[in-house]
């Protein structure tokens, strides 16, 4: 799982009110490369939390991203790879995603989450 999904994610159990960011819980992570598009990223960058990438980064040990962003640093070339590689090329492969409000958490096996409720969740 990307940390774009990651940062897409929330928790759906019904009166949660805090759903967002889910915590990551890292068992196993892979770097996978992928292809740069500095265009992508530019247009993605609106639409990313900013603290819950930057946190769940460093879950993975990735410390290269600054704890805040804004649009002008889409100018630099360094600051790009550093958005792209965290964005797109971290993968959580074994883990969980825990919901900040209940500690509901949702395994992910084989870079895929389970975010399925229970019965009693919906």
């Amino acid at each position: 799982m990307r940390l774009l999904t990651h940062n897409m994610l929330s928790c759906n159990i019904r009166g949660v009110t805090k759903a967002f960011p889910l915590e990551l819980e890292v068992e196993n992570f892979v770097t996978k490369g992928v292809p740069f598009n500095p265009d992508f990223l530019k247009h993605i960058f609106p639409k990313i939390e900013w603290k819950a990438l930057h946190d769940a980064a460093k879950k993975m040990d990735d410390n290269d991203l600054p704890e805040q962003a804004d649009a002008s640093m889409l100018e630099n070339d360094d600051f790009l790879h550093r958005f792209h590689h965290a964005l797109l090329e971290l993968h959580l492969e074994e883990g969980a995603l825990i919901c900040p409000e209940t500690g509901r958490r949702f395994p992910v096996n084989k870079g895929i989450p389970n975010m399925l409720l229970h019965e009693d969740e919906v």
